[in-house]
């Protein structure tokens, strides 16, 4: 799994560099289960430019989530796409995902969500497609930590929804 995403970033960089469009489509979302803190961290990276893409189709607006004046005017729309295509529940019980920002790192848009008062965990599902409904050959790579154990899936269009048991 690491060697797809070590070189879906080589392949990205390199085609930053030459301006050729990427040449696949993934958003990777992460979960950690912080027991001490009683929370769920979650956070989604997505590339900027599809992003983008995607929520000027969706908006019929200005999108530029790089540009820092626009910061307050982009995170609903940020907040609003991801819960509308990440849906997480622990031990069958759905969640609220809190939206706490987001930023620009390397070539990707990083949203970050919380959930609060999760003090165990056994089961989390997650449903995911992430622009599912502009890239056909978008996939996403999930990774879920509890208890210091990590597991990772990796969804191909059109599948969307994983579990993981701790």
């Amino acid at each position: 799994m690491a060697s797809i995403l070590y070189k879906w970033l080589l392949l990205f960089s390199i085609s930053t560099f030459t301006g050729k469009p990427h040449p696949i489509f993934v958003s990777v979302t992460e979960i950690n289960h912080n027991a001490a803190a009683k929370t769920l961290e979650i956070s989604c990276k997505i590339f900027t430019d599809d992003f983008e893409q995607t929520l000027r189709q969706q908006n019929k607006t200005t999108i530029d989530l790089l540009n820092p004046a626009l910061k307050n005017q982009m995170n609903p729309l940020v907040n609003k796409y991801v819960q509308q295509h990440v849906k997480v529940s622990a031990d069958n019980k759905n969640l609220v995902l809190q939206f706490l920002g987001f930023e620009q790192q390397e070539e990707g848009i990083i949203s970050y969500f919380q959930v609060d008062n999760i003090a165990a965990v056994k089961k989390i599902t997650v449903t995911n497609n992430i622009l599912y409904d502009a890239k056909p050959q978008q996939m996403q790579i999930i990774h879920v930590m509890v208890h210091g154990e990590r597991k990772s899936t990796r969804l191909n269009n059109p599948d969307e929804a994983a579990d993981f048991e701790f």
